[in-house]
């Protein structure tokens, strides 16, 4: 009994270890510093000053202890249930949206394996099957919200949001198929492992972005849509439905709409790091044999980190550079623009990969 109960243990202890490493050091941290990051970048892009207000005596922190006041607001914050809604599925709405973000980094590999244990949750077969069905829960956030509200505005945002993210989901996965095709694998690690082959000897690394150019930019073109960030911003619509889906939410469970955006954006950085810029492995690093693991692991999460930062920054770049699409822009983007070039590039793929073989 005892040794039943040991081997299922400690695949559990360790999975808990990873989450909490994973998830709640670095995913969640990381998506609340960014809601700080970009109100800082706006206001740089915009030539004023930003928060800097919250203060502990004369101490501000150039803005960072905003976090914690803006925090404090929102558990303070009075949690209210519009008249005529759907008090149940009001209250559970904004977690769909939290959950889906979340889940995503149950995939994603940051650092190489040491002996049996991997920086990573699981690995399963059907890896980025597994990432387009959790997404997907995403709309029922948004859709749940919309309609239990008793808000016409509220509805417009969750009908908006769930055209624009049911359809991208469509060019997102057909974006992927070049991935799918060129690395033989929808294992996660199989096409991390893929981009550690290089080109001319040691010369071009096959990362992703090399091997599928246009199925990097579809995809991550599609992933903005599907956390409905600007410029596809329509769902939320400040100008024309106050704002959107979430209008009649307030307290926590307004931040778990926020979180999750953030959340996502991080998430979002994550996938195009894995998929398209060799994840954690660092370039030319096998041509130092006789490097200690240790400081190969370290490399890897430092290069991880790195990447994904900078796919951060470059989506809040985005948005306070785009301007926003209406609506009728964005669905027609999709399905006159993007669905024809992701099936272009599928073909190109299969006969490059035919006339190659």
């Amino acid at each position: 009994m005892e040794i039943i109960l040991d081997i299922i243990m400690i695949p559990a202890v360790l999975a808990c270890i990873k989450i909490a490493v994973i998830i709640l050091l670095f995913a969640m941290p990381l998506g609340t510093v960014l809601t700080l990051m970009e109100r800082k970048w706006s206001s740089m892009i915009q030539d004023r000053v930003g928060p800097n207000r919250a203060n502990i005596g004369a101490f501000t922190g150039h803005g960072a202890l905003h976090l914690a006041a803006d925090g404090l607001k929102s558990i303070f914050k009075e949690d209210t249930i519009p008249k005529g809604a759907n008090g149940f599925l009001y209250l559970i709405a904004p977690f769909f949206g939290l959950i889906a973000a979340v889940a995503t980094f149950a995939i994603i590999p940051i650092a190489g394996p040491i002996g049996d244990f991997t920086f990573q949750v699981t690995d399963i077969n059907p890896g980025l099957l597994f990432i387009f069905a959790i997404t997907s829960l995403n709309v029922y956030g948004a859709v749940l919200a919309g309609t239990s509200s008793n808000s016409k505005f509220a509805l417009l945002g969750g009908t908006r949001a769930s055209a624009q993210m049911i359809s991208y989901e469509v060019f997102m996965g057909l974006a992927l198929m070049g991935i799918f095709m060129v690395y033989g694998s929808t294992r996660v690690s199989s096409i991390v492992d893929g981009q550690n082959e290089y080109w001319f000897g040691n010369l071009i690394p096959m990362w992703g972005i090399f091997t599928q150019p246009l199925g990097f930019i579809l995809f991550f073109t599609a992933l903005v849509a599907e956390t409905k960030r600007a410029p596809f911003d329509a769902p939320e619509g400040e100008s024309e439905i106050v704002a959107g889906y979430f209008l009649e939410y307030s307290g926590m469970r307004w931040s778990a709409f926020m979180l999750a955006e953030y959340v996502s954006l991080v998430g979002v950085a994550a996938l195009m790091t894995t998929l398209f810029f060799g994840g954690y492995h660092v370039p030319w690093l096998h041509l130092w044999e006789s490097a200690p693991q240790w400081l190969v692991t370290v490399l890897q999460i430092i290069k991880f980190s790195f990447v994904t930062l900078i796919f951060c920054w470059f989506q809040i770049q985005l948005r306070w550079t785009v301007p926003k699409f209406r609506f009728d822009q964005t669905m027609g983007l999709g399905w006159k623009k993007l669905l024809p070039l992701s099936l272009v590039n599928i073909i190109v793929t299969a006969f490059v990969i035919l006339t190659l073989a």
